[in-house]
């Protein structure tokens, strides 16, 4: 998310969603946190999305239950968006407004054109934002693909207008700063597909991000080449390869898609089955089929599974090991470490070369990409003339300020991660992961104490229960050893108070003093 604020008025770039990282056991997604939005929520204008990707517009449902201003995007996004809204039962309260490649948008003083880029899904547009300080260029994800899906290429002659009327400033998507050359083309991946499904023997079962509308239609193509029917399968898979056809992005096979019966029973060699799962998220229909959980399909030998992406990061255990579940159920697996089978939708640095080339910026600030990606990106700025001193390597909450006469890096305000667990948004914070983290590294010990409310005299327990530090059936000599430790504690201490934090403390150096671990450990001690 970019925010953009001149006086009175302030409007947002994306509002997309990560995915948890290793060390966040049990948080299902990540986004932004808006406090600064909501500090300021008279000025909000709205979001503009400029393309219908997780990364882009995940958070949009979260966020409108806290901010809910005018939601901006092009036909295809807003359909993505729209059916996201559904699941959260927020359709109609949400402001939806539809923008294209043509459209104007003035906020105030502020005004708004879009350029059409190509990227791996339909209807990408970048913004042009003119301001009493100068012209910005903000991109989002783009490639120059000379061979796109649709047929609609990045619109060059508009970003060369735009750059001859003068660019303040070029913000741009740095994610391929570390791959030389240009960004291969849609059409060459296609090429690909086409000679691992003519040649495969079964059914053919391609995974890939459920917006991935081009991706889909790819597929559809190469199917209909080689006589093969197409079945998708996967909630979001289902509910968005419907809206792109309804929307006019995708057209469905002469013979309409598989239903799930038919995905099982016609011969396998006219077969071919789209599904979710590409990043081996738990719940996805690959995953599932990989652990034999699937109703719909069992995959076996002579199937071929084509894992169409590349994993984001820290989702690399989970294909790893979808990978190998599919490895054991003897299917055919291409993927992208061992074959071209994914095509990325960012542009490479010759790509990025060119953007620039086009803009001409007198300042430049990479977006979009790992701290490392910012800064190559930055040194490619150089090269192509962007002087040192005017290209800014920014994290989440810089401010840069930019007037007609100056540009400089201002102070940080508040920003950072807010985590979604299940229906909970925000209440895991920290801490939590903390002691979650430490769970599952060395378990727990409860220790229960029942105390006479008058005598202060052990009346229950001490009793210990242990999950994931021992196994108690096989470690009745520790347990024995704790528990003599504890009547140690009770027989100087008194309160309930007292004896919960010295058993907590007598405990822990215990335990790490004859195991080296460190269980969470918690005192009951209850006054009967």
């Amino acid at each position: 998310m970019m925010v953009y604020e001149y006086d009175d008025i302030m409007f947002a770039v994306d509002c997309g969603l990560m995915f948890p990282e290793d060390d966040m056991p049990g948080v299902d997604i990540v986004i932004p946190d808006i406090t600064y939005l909501l500090e300021r929520a008279e000025k909000m204008q709205g979001f503009i999305l400029t393309h219908g990707h997780e990364d882009h517009i995940g958070a949009i449902p979260y966020v409108l239950q806290q901010l809910n201003v005018p939601v901006y995007g092009t036909r295809l996004t807003l359909g993505l968006v729209k059916n996201k809204l559904q699941e959260h039962h927020l359709v109609e309260q949400a402001d939806l407004r539809l923008i294209g490649a043509d459209s104007h948008l003035q906020f105030g003083p502020l005004e708004l054109d879009f350029v059409h880029l190509c990227h791996s899904i339909p209807d990408a547009v970048g913004i042009l934002l003119r301001t009493p300080a100068g012209n910005i260029v903000h991109t989002s994800d783009f490639k120059f693909d000379h061979h796109p899906v649709d047929g609609r290429l990045t619109d060059e002659e508009k970003l060369k207008t735009w750059g001859a009327e003068g660019v303040r400033m070029l913000l741009s998507d740095s994610t391929n700063s570390e791959v030389l050359g240009f960004t291969p083309s849609e059409q060459e991946l296609e090429q690909a597909l086409d000679e691992i499904i003519r040649d495969a023997p079964g059914r053919v079962i391609l995974a890939t991000f459920a917006s991935n509308i081009s991706r889909i239609q790819q597929v559809i193509n190469v199917a209909q080449r080689h006589n093969r029917l197409v079945g998708v399968t996967g909630r979001s898979m289902i509910n968005n390869t419907r809206m792109a056809i309804e929307l006019g992005y995708l057209k469905p096979p002469p013979d309409g898609l598989l239903t799930p019966d038919q995905m099982n029973y016609l011969p396998p060699e006219r077969v071919v089955i789209i599904c979710t799962g590409s990043q081996g998220e738990p719940t996805s229909a690959l995953v599932r089929m990989s652990r034999g959980q699937y109703r719909h399909v069992r995959i076996g030998k002579g199937d071929t599974v084509i894992i169409s992406a590349t994993p984001i990061p820290g989702n690399e255990k989970m294909i790893h090991r979808t990978l190998d579940n599919l490895f054991r159920l003897g299917a055919d697996i291409y993927y992208d470490e061992l074959f071209d089978v994914h095509v990325s939708g960012h542009g490479s640095r010759e790509d990025q070369k060119k953007m620039i080339e086009l803009i001409r910026p007198d300042y430049f600030i990479p977006i979009h990409g790992e701290y490392r990606q910012l800064v190559l990106h930055a040194r490619l700025a150089r090269e192509m003339g962007v002087p040192e001193e005017n290209i800014l390597v920014i994290e989440d909450g810089q401010v840069v300020e930019m007037a007609p006469d100056w540009v400089f890096l201002a102070e940080k305000v508040s920003s950072g991660r807010v985590f979604i667990d299940g229906l909970g948004v925000g209440d895991i914070g920290s801490v939590v992961l903390r002691d979650r983290r430490q769970l599952a590294r060395d378990g727990f010990l409860v220790v229960t104490i029942g105390l006479d409310e008058e005598t202060g005299d052990v009346i229950l327990g001490p009793e210990i229960l242990s999950r994931g530090f021992v196994y108690m059936a096989e470690s009745e000599t520790l347990i024995e050893e704790a528990k003599e430790i504890i009547w140690d504690v009770l027989e100087t201490q008194e309160s309930a108070e007292a004896v919960a934090a010295h058993v907590h403390s007598a405990l822990a150096d215990f335990c790490y003093r004859t195991t080296r671990r460190r269980p969470m450990i918690l005192p009951l001690v209850v006054e009967i």
